[in-house]
């Protein structure tokens, strides 16, 4: 009976918008759940006086129309078919059970991948110890974001791409899309670099750069393989890489036995002495490696694998408090992870010089010395010689159980890339792609410059290619951020879930922290060029990348309770008004679910 009652609630929700100039309420037609809604155009696209919409959880699910122009024909299946069930148990503080139901996407979305892991070892072979803080920092920064994503899913039912189709202009919103994508095939590149660096240590060079990046295609088989056995069985594969990386660094650490004292400072001491640009770029790197910006959006949409009860509040704020418990636990893993790799070659390597590292490979009969010049130079690494010098100070076990470790993240990240993918360009772009289709593309463009550069360069600029995609995940970062932050403050949007004073504080401050940062990384990129050309188109890429990020700033401050930056518009925000998201009646739909 109650089902029924909410199917009921559902098809005859009324939809309510109001005047920003009069604040009066003006009701609009009732819709069935056959009934489509006003073209886009008629709805307004850019200039109507209206707040932005909110969903009524009770009338968010799949009868409410999507997209001005989508079909009614049968939803395409754009994630997982069934829904995982919470038990259901009496009213308490904390169930194990029910933990263990949620436990799971945080995982998936915490993954470290092999751009992270070069990323951390060049921090602590640059930087020593020194840069340990800004890990920290950015792991409790991505707690902060994964929850605001976890949040906007939970409550409203959709996922951060659906959300920006619905909300923002055209022009913005294929902008925003083609930057998340730009992200994402960044990520997938990464994977591609890291899994063909391991095969080939662990075949001890037999096998190629080359043929290790073509092994890679048969990850997109390996994917396609485990999503047919349910999200549960996926969610078990990635804790048993997730626990191979823990162990096989954490092997390293032991082995190298870094100083605690000195680990511990770099930590909770933020301090950076010394510091010049390399090690202000590591640290913006850092930022992108650890908050990987297509991950803000892919955990929005597995929060929806649970089977929650929007209607109900205390399911919603179970919801919220089992999937935040799930994000401290998996973000904490990769925390360690990450302090392992940092600790092991700030100790290790840490202002070595070539000349140091040709005698002890020398020594060791490793057959890879010739990579290093016999100089005084400092030492620069990658996940490549980072592998090889393990190897000749700490024996041939260290390097072996290195490339596991980095194979075991690049076969993790690629899974995550594509199904963030898929809901991106679902979400932006309302295109309905099979999972085969969607792999095949992202893998295509992954794999053709890596590929030739496996085969007419050397594993230096192939690793290379590596340090230049942390700095884009970084740059990429605000086009997460900003979104997320916007739409989970907007009442209208998230309903009393909506942010507090202190997250919007707490958030206003990161988004002015990483927009900074990021502006100043664009000023020392630009003025490092030296060829006149290349000074001037980066000089205009950096304009346009700048004004996009103030635009979403402005919306996103405007979010925030800055209202006078709306320079008397007389609709909310400047943003796309969609019909689907208009504010529901609520009083009437809870009404009928609670008869």
């Amino acid at each position: 009976m109650k089902k029924q009652l909410k199917e009921e609630a559902a098809s005859h929700c009324e939809l309510k918008s109001y005047s920003m100039n009069s604040g009066t309420q003006v009701s609009t037609t009732v819709l069935g759940p056959e009934q489509k809604m006003p073209d886009e155009n008629a709805s307004g696209d850019h200039g109507v006086s209206v707040s932005l919409g909110a969903i009524n959880p009770a009338c968010s699910n799949s009868s409410i129309p999507q997209s001005p122009g989508a079909h009614t024909e049968e939803p395409f299946t754009t994630y997982f078919d069934e829904k995982i069930a919470i038990p259901e148990e009496k009213p308490s503080c904390f169930s194990f059970r029910k933990l263990w139901a949620f436990t799971g996407p945080g995982f998936l979305m915490s993954i470290v991948d092999p751009g992270n892991i070069e990323c951390d070892l060049q921090s602590g072979a640059l930087a020593g110890f020194k840069l340990l803080w800004v890990v920290l920092f950015s792991t409790i920064m991505g707690l902060l974001l994964q929850s605001l994503a976890a949040r906007l899913g939970v409550v409203t039912g959709l996922h951060l791409a659906e959300v920006c189709h619905r909300q923002y202009p055209r022009i913005p919103r294929i902008l925003l899309w083609l930057m998340v994508e730009l992200a994402i095939i960044g990520v997938d590149m990464q994977e591609v670099i890291g899994s063909a660096i391991a095969i080939n240590l662990l075949s001890v060079g037999r096998i190629p750069l080359w043929g290790g990046v073509l092994i890679t295609i048969a990850d997109t088989l390996l994917f396609l393989f485990l999503d047919k056995y349910g999200l549960r069985k996926l969610e078990a594969f990635f804790g048993f890489l997730i626990t191979i990386m823990a162990l096989t660094f954490g092997y390293e650490y032991v082995t190298v036995k870094p100083s605690q004292t000195q680990v511990l400072q770099g930590m909770f001491l933020p301090s950076c002495s010394g510091c010049r640009t390399p090690q202000i770029i590591q640290a913006v790197a850092i930022m992108g490696a650890v908050i990987t910006p297509h991950n803000i959006y892919l955990h929005s949409a597995l929060v929806k694998s649970r089977q929650v009860d929007r209607a109900n509040k205390q399911e919603v704020q179970e919801a919220n408090k089992y999937f935040f418990i799930d994000s401290c636990i998996a973000l904490f893993v990769s925390l360690i992870i990450n302090i392992f790799v940092i600790s092991v070659f700030a100790e290790a390597f840490f202002e070595k010089t070539n000349q140091q590292v040709v005698a002890v490979c020398k020594n060791s009969s490793s057959a890879h010395t010739h990579l290093f010049p016999d100089d005084n130079s400092t030492l620069t690494v990658d996940i490549y010689k980072g592998g090889v010098v393990l190897g000749c100070y700490f024996g041939p076990a260290a390097l072996y159980i290195w490339a596991v470790g980095i194979l075991a993240a690049g076969q993790s990240s690629t899974m995550t890339g594509t199904y963030s993918g898929q809901f991106v360009m679902e979400g932006f772009l309302n295109l309905k792609w099979s999972r085969f289709a969607r792999v095949s593309l992202t893998r295509s463009i992954a794999i053709i410059p890596a590929l030739l550069i496996a085969v007419f360069q050397d594993v230096e600029h192939l690793t290379g290619m590596n340090d230049f995609l942390n700095v884009l995940q970084s740059l990429q970062l605000p086009f997460a951020l900003i979104p997320i932050l916007t739409f989970t403050s907007l009442r209208p949007v998230m309903s009393e879930f909506a942010n507090g004073l202190g997250w919007r504080i707490i958030g206003g401050i990161v988004v002015l922290v990483v927009c900074s940062i990021n502006m100043y990384f664009v000023v020392v990129y630009v003025q490092g060029l030296g060829h006149v050309v290349l000074y001037v188109v980066a000089a205009v890429v950096s304009v346009v990348y700048l004004s996009f990020v103030f635009y979403l700033g402005w919306q996103c401050f405007i979010a925030l309770g800055m209202s006078f930056l709306d320079c008397g518009h007389t609709y909310h925000l400047g943003l796309t008004v969609q019909p689907e998201l208009y504010l529901l009646n609520t009083m009437d739909a809870e009404s009928l679910v609670s008869r």
